[in-house]
């Protein structure tokens, strides 16, 4: 039996990621299964004060090395650093119930004007009586109607296997205070394909921009001090395993 990740591999991996410091993969392995992660910040040109538009690109990846079914992923949770913040206002929102039984192309167009952000989700399919295989899904992220007053994204994925299906997830952003953090974002995964799918790729590209009174706003704004900017978070698989990290993008004021 394969042991859970343990507290002395968590603390490895959260001193790797202290030291290197940098927006480089992340890398944590138990047995034969390996968990990496990585998250960036784009530009890393950012002003002392005030804040500008930025994208938060992550890509969380899960494998084995003997070509066993990995575990399946249940929760990614993210922790996003205080000097960033989600400006919502006079941003168009969508729903679920505009987005039910869509397609990724669908979506996108019914939903337009709300849609922040992009990404790839990758599964593997372990059906009795057949060969393993993937399935690939186009992820698209809507800005939500706000909930209790904070604001909410809508995941947006969609699955053939056993038959087509929208796979719709609401993630609250909760405001938190205190230390270096000041968002948490939890993204609790459907089940996929039937409940035979594990998946193998979670990646989201979020932060896209628009006027406002003249000025070019961002969904994810921010800037730079002490020279990053920082993202906790952790992975956490339905057989108990759990893979903390904390990855830091370098940041740097106009030259």
């Amino acid at each position: 039996m394969r042991a859970p990740i343990t507290k002395a591999v968590a603390f490895a991996v959260l001193l790797t990621a202290g030291i290197c410091a940098t927006a480089h993969a992340i890398t944590a392995e138990v047995g034969p299964v390996w968990v990496s992660a990585t998250a960036t910040v784009q530009p890393r040109e950012l002003p002392s004060r005030g804040n500008a538009p930025i994208t938060l690109k992550s890509i969380t990846r899960v494998g084995t090395h003997d070509g066993s079914t990995p575990p399946t992923l249940k929760t990614l949770l993210f922790v996003l650093d205080k000097n960033g913040t989600i400006d919502t206002k006079g941003l168009p929102t969508c729903t679920t119930t505009k987005l039910e039984g869509t397609t990724p192309s669908q979506a996108r167009k019914r939903c337009a004007d709300a849609l922040v952000g992009k990404g790839t989700a990758k599964v593997l399919v372990t059906m009795p009586g057949e060969a393993p295989f993937t399935i690939v899904s186009p992820l698209s992220f809507f800005n939500g109607p706000r909930s209790g007053g904070m604001p909410t994204l809508i995941s947006h994925g969609y699955e053939t296997v056993p038959a087509p299906k929208t796979l719709l997830v609401p993630i609250p952003i909760e405001r938190i205070s205190g230390g270096r953090y000041g968002y948490r974002v939890q993204v609790d995964l459907p089940e996929f394909a039937g409940g035979y799918g594990a998946p193998l790729l979670a990646e989201a590209k979020i932060g896209a921009t628009r006027m406002r009174g003249g000025k070019e706003v961002g969904y994810i704004n921010a800037h730079c001090s002490g020279g990053r900017l920082q993202v906790t978070g952790s992975a956490r698989f339905t057989n108990g395993d759990f893979f903390p990290v904390t990855l830091t993008s370098p940041c740097h004021f106009p030259r």
